[in-house]
């Protein structure tokens, strides 16, 4: 299969592509600066932005069969979530090729008994963190109102974290997942683990999802 991966310089871009790999997938890694994995099997680096070269997102959607997309702005512009994510259900639409993108957790029900989301309970969340997590509330609201382009969106626990791959998640739909001592916790390498999974199944489009240890 070839995979288009969008942001494949961060966390779990560098993951992502790392699973479509060992997976024998054909790889195309997009960032706007690309990294120093060149010379892979399978492996071809493009450097891309998003925001000012739509034509080329698209030509680079028609020529795939999936693409993931794990685009995150830079600190102080989480704003631009929105709009990266409007540019990528764009190209979807226009080329039909499936895209799986990469939510986050805010808007994620605690699982407590009580109304709260992850962004809406009181002292949950950090305030260092609370820009992307509002960012990500709003890239939410543009899925669920965009019925055309063929998206599918995985949302992390409430905890991404920088440890091993073990193959072993389990996925969810509105809740946080959360193990039996009641953290809510995915390394960044399962996560992708669980991306790669749901690209290979191909799952009716349109469809929030969570995945968490």
């Amino acid at each position: 299969m070839k995979v288009l991966i969008l942001g494949a310089t961060g966390d779990v871009g560098r993951e992502a592509v790392r699973e479509a790999l060992l997976r024998g997938h054909q790889v195309t890694a997009c960032a706007r600066k690309i990294g120093d994995e060149g010379g892979q099997p399978n492996l071809k680096q493009v450097q891309l932005d998003v925001l000012a070269e739509p034509q080329k997102l698209e030509e680079l959607f028609r020529a795939h069969d999936a693409v993931i997309s794990t685009l995150r702005p830079p600190s102080g512009q989480e704003s631009v979530l929105v709009t990266l994510t409007g540019q990528v259900l764009s190209a979807s639409k226009a080329s039909g090729t499936p895209v799986y993108i990469t939510g986050g957790a805010a808007t994620l029900r605690l699982g407590d008994g009580s109304d709260h989301t992850v962004v809406s309970a009181p002292d949950f969340l950090p305030q260092s963190v609370r820009p992307i997590a509002e960012a990500c509330v709003a890239q939410d609201a543009l899925l669920v109102s965009e019925k055309s382009a063929h998206w599918t969106c995985l949302r992390p626990s409430a905890m991404l974290l920088p440890e091993v791959r073990t193959g072993r998640y389990a996925l969810g739909r509105d809740e946080l997942v959360r193990q039996e001592d009641g953290q809510s916790r995915i390394s960044f390498a399962d996560f992708a683990v669980a991306m790669l999974d749901l690209v290979g199944l191909r799952p009716a489009p349109h469809q929030r999802l969570t995945a968490g240890w």
